[in-house]
């Protein structure tokens, strides 16, 4: 306990120190928001990471690797591949450009600028707002759960102490304060990180040994009867991809993988911070380092969160999730249960870093989406950008730490970091990506399209979610609550869609919407009028 105080002393002060030198740096709008558009590349390249990388990537999906297998390294690929390559040279260059030229600060003001479109602004602010709660949640829960079963500690009273330490460090910093503390963040973690992996391959007799033993896991002498739920969903081996076809391929493949590796896109928490840089040569120097931090993050957490199965059978003779009890406490579980006392303390310094990293960002982005977009440009409230941002900020994290406390209660065997960050990141590239696509490289896609595109992708998908995806309207329970089941296509001959996930669905018809209504509309003189005039602000 002695590690846990000192380590949390340090990173609470050190943050504290950053938080209020950011408070102190903000003189403008443009400071609060966009960091005065003059960061670093490599901070803004940690910053990125952080706020991608959360305790649902690496306690949720770490838990999900441990219970299905690495089949999940392909969203590390993904995440590589789309998360930094794509998303900083293909749209980050643009973003940049763009938003410097009509002067934006926020996802949704991009969008009005660029279409000269309020309503554009205002419905994706209040989408924003609404739903990024869910996952703003996820990031809490992995921490919270941490830290209360590290040291036995109330769930509610360590949920208390974070949504206020989150609430100080976002509130007064603002996004300059935001992307510097990040920037600390970010190493930490990929410290933390390096020694979880080199540890772990050391207690399971080394790289080549863990593999082996994690592959003949499944023949091992009392496996099978522990393994048989997941067997009958399609689980074939922690070093395989599930059976094709199954529930499990479905759910890996659609929700965990596609979910969150091509949702990254269109990410407003990490689409601003594109805009945050001097130049575009400056992001072609941050994909290196991005790349790096996303390899060591993800890699790791799903590589370790596999051969935890090896380690629990070789001490107890149960797999990772059976010891655990749940998946989400399956890394917590191994933490404490193999590595040094020492580095417990240092690693829950590392998950706090990932989760406020995370959670920072998103109440910025909350704020902004209510405050800024909503309420300020749409609404056309008279009142202080930067003080309707700061209160919107704290509705947001109030509502976050409410849902999180929710989520504490319902069932334990529920992947509920992983679901909820998939939800949102499939909700954003349904709803925003067509349109941001075309925003960057259409330009005379008309507006009409794009709202078209938007409503359709966020309404399916919301439907999908809600309704259809057993995983999820069974975990939301208002289809059960409507009708009595968990989806409305189950025991229907189209019962295979309740395993799909709503991106598969939403996304695809959300870019046909876009080309019907396009094709309709035609290449409409409004996309080409002037750009909606920038406030004072």
């Amino acid at each position: 306990m002695t590690y846990i105080i000192i380590s949390l002393a340090l990173y609470v002060l050190i943050m504290a120190f950053i938080s209020y030198t950011g408070y102190k740096k903000t003189k403008s709008t443009s400071d609060y928001l966009l960091a005065g558009k003059e960061i670093h590349p490599i901070v803004m390249a940690l910053s990125y990471g952080a706020t991608f990388i959360s305790t649902s990537a690496i306690v949720g999906f770490g838990g999900a690797a441990g219970q299905y297998g690495m089949g999940l390294l392909w969203l590390t690929v993904f995440n590589i591949i789309a998360g930094v390559f794509i998303a900083f040279v293909l749209f980050g260059k643009k973003t940049r450009e763009i938003g410097h030229r009509l002067g934006t600060n926020t996802m949704p003001e991009f969008f009005a600028r660029r279409f000269n479109s309020k309503l554009m602004q205002g419905y994706s602010g209040i989408l924003i707002f609404l739903f990024m709660p869910v996952y703003a949640s996820s990031v809490l829960k992995g921490i919270v759960d941490y830290i209360a079963k590290y040291t036995g500690v109330s769930f509610n009273v360590v949920l208390i102490v974070l949504g206020v330490l989150a609430g100080v460090f976002v509130i007064m910093g603002g996004l300059k304060g935001i992307m510097y503390a990040d920037a600390f963040q970010g190493t930490l973690m990929f410290a933390g990180m390096a020694f979880l992996i080199i540890y772990t391959y050391s207690i399971l007799g080394g790289v080549t040994h863990a593999h082996e033993a994690l592959a003949l896991l499944p023949r091992q002498p009392g496996v099978a009867e522990q393994t048989e739920g997941l067997v009958k969903a399609g689980f074939v081996g922690w070093t395989d991809m599930p059976r094709s076809g199954s529930p499990l391929w479905w759910n890996v493949i659609t929700t965990l993988v596609a979910g969150v590796g091509i949702g990254v896109l269109a990410q407003p928490q990490l689409s601003v911070k594109f805009m945050t840089v001097k130049s575009g040569r400056e992001l072609n120097r941050a994909v290196l380092s991005g790349g790096i931090f996303i390899l060591f993050m993800t890699g790791v957490a799903f590589t370790v969160g596999a051969l935890s199965n090896v380690a629990f059978y070789n001490e107890t003779g149960r797999i990772a999730i059976k010891a655990a009890g749940a998946n989400d406490s399956i890394i917590p579980a191994y933490i404490k249960a193999f590595l040094p006392e020492w580095f417990g303390g240092i690693f829950l310094v590392v998950l706090m870093a990932a989760a406020i990293s995370t959670l920072n960002a998103l109440t910025h982005t909350m704020g902004t989406a209510l405050g800024r977009d909503f309420l300020k440009q749409s609404l056309r409230l008279r009142s202080d950008t930067i003080r309707l941002t700061r209160i919107a900020m704290l509705i947001g994290l109030v509502i976050s730490v409410v849902l999180t406390w929710l989520s504490g209660k319902l069932d334990v065997s529920m992947a509920i970091i992983a679901i909820g960050t998939s939800m949102f990141y499939g909700l954003c590239a349904a709803t925003f990506l067509p349109t941001y696509i075309a925003a960057l490289y259409i330009k005379k896609f008309p507006r009409g399209a794009a709202h078209v595109s938007m409503i359709a992708g966020s309404a399916v998908s919301l439907f999908w979610l809600f309704f259809v995806q057993e995983k999820t309207s069974g975990s939301l329970r208002i289809c059960r609550l409507l009708f009595g089941i968990d989806s409305v296509v189950k025991d229907t001959p189209l019962h295979t869609l309740a395993m799909v996930d709503a991106i598969v669905i939403a996304l695809p018809l959300s870019i046909i919407a876009a080309l019907i209504a396009w094709a309709v509309i035609g290449s409409a003189k409004e996309s080409q009028q002037a750009p909606v005039t920038v406030s004072a602000d």
